[in-house]
């Protein structure tokens, strides 16, 4: 959380915030928020991580089931989904989670 409060230039109520409104995804790891770097541009949110988080969750993932599917590999994009996310294909990626759902 410290080192997000700098980057974002955000207090760590507006971060999690920002988590509660689904503009990012984070878990606990022993105990302390952690959002990985990958789901940060430019000392913001990933603009496209938004309404791929909402579907994931109409898809019923649980936010440690959205993180893992977010980070791995998905074998029809060939990459992760937050890599081709930050490669500019959000509609490839939403399609493919909504047929997760």
């Amino acid at each position: 959380m410290p080192e997000l409060v700098e980057i974002l230039d955000q207090t760590p109520s507006r971060i999690r915030r920002l988590i509660e409104d689904k503009h990012l995804l984070g878990i606990k790891r022993n105990g302390v928020l952690s959002v990985p770097a990958d789901f940060l541009k430019d000392g913001e949110p990933l603009v496209h991580l938004r309404g791929t988080l909402f579907l994931l969750e109409d898809a019923g993932f649980s936010t440690e089931e959205a993180m893992e599917w977010l980070l791995s590999e998905e074998e029809t994009l060939g990459v992760a989904p937050i890599d081709a996310l930050i490669s500019g294909r959000k509609t490839e990626v939403r399609r493919i989670t909504q047929a997760l759902a």
